[in-house]
């Protein structure tokens, strides 16, 4: 059946939509994964269906209750479940984690609104992801690029080619990448990706990958263990580029 993903939102149509059409929606057809959208108000309270409740100790906006998650759950879980709660204090969402969650066989996304959640629910869940250092107004756009990142990744959902070289697939951002015309607004492709000569291609990426993740990225350079050939490349940037002003 290939990777199951449930995602339990207040806000069904957020997340299905973006999920059907596209890379996505051909990873499903395909049978590769199966997304499943739940209404949380499905588990709600009462007549109205409740979900949320002021927060003990006063402030403002309103947080989820933990028995409707609780219940949600209680019907979702299985023994090879991973339960994922997207919520702002989580650990930063990257290229390994994506990877490693590729990897599961069944995931549960909970997507909070509103101020957040009763922290009790913090204890149900498997994971707290956050997708940066920025408040949104609920976890549905959290979801959609967490799930649009790790399916891509399911064996033969996309030609495999196009993971391995990308952006931080190795730690390092990808090289440049060009198309045709050779020459737009007097800004020429470089000669050697018409060269032909296939291992100098691969020369000019790899360093071409280090000297863009030295520029914009130098973050990710910092206590990364590199091979020779690697510190060879990084020497050839620095002498091509001089000394700092």
């Amino acid at each position: 059946m290939g990777l199951e993903i449930e995602i339990v939102t207040l806000f069904p149509a957020m997340v299905a939509g973006p999920l059907a059409d596209s890379i996505p929606g051909r990873i499903q057809e395909r049978g590769l994964a199966t997304i499943r959208v739940h209404d949380l108000r499905q588990w709600g309270l009462g007549r109205h269906r409740s979900v949320d409740d002021s927060p003990y100790g006063g402030g403002a906006g309103m947080i989820f209750r933990p028995e409707p998650v609780a219940a949600a759950l209680a019907e979702l879980r299985r023994p090879d479940s991973t339960v994922i709660l997207l919520d702002p204090a989580g650990e930063v969402f990257g290229q390994a984690r994506a990877g490693n969650l590729a990897g599961r066989s069944h995931l549960v996304l909970i997507c909070p609104r509103y101020e957040g959640v009763d922290d009790r629910i913090r204890r149900m869940v498997d994971l707290e992801l956050s997708i940066g250092d920025f408040v949104l107004t609920g976890g549905e756009l959290p979801a959609l690029v967490v799930i649009d990142a790790l399916i891509r990744l399911l064996p033969g959902a996309i030609d495999a080619a196009s993971t391995a070289e990308e952006s931080f697939a190795e730690g390092l951002l990808e090289y440049p990448q060009y198309t045709r015309p050779p020459i737009f607004n007097g800004e020429a492709v470089p000669a050697i990706l018409s060269s032909g000569d296939h291992g100098a291609v691969r020369h000019w990426r790899r360093r071409e990958a280090l000297r863009r993740t030295l520029e914009r990225r130098p973050d990710l350079l910092v206590d990364r263990t590199l091979a020779p050939a690697d510190r060879a490349l990084l020497k050839e940037i620095a002498a091509e580029d001089g000394p700092a002003d």
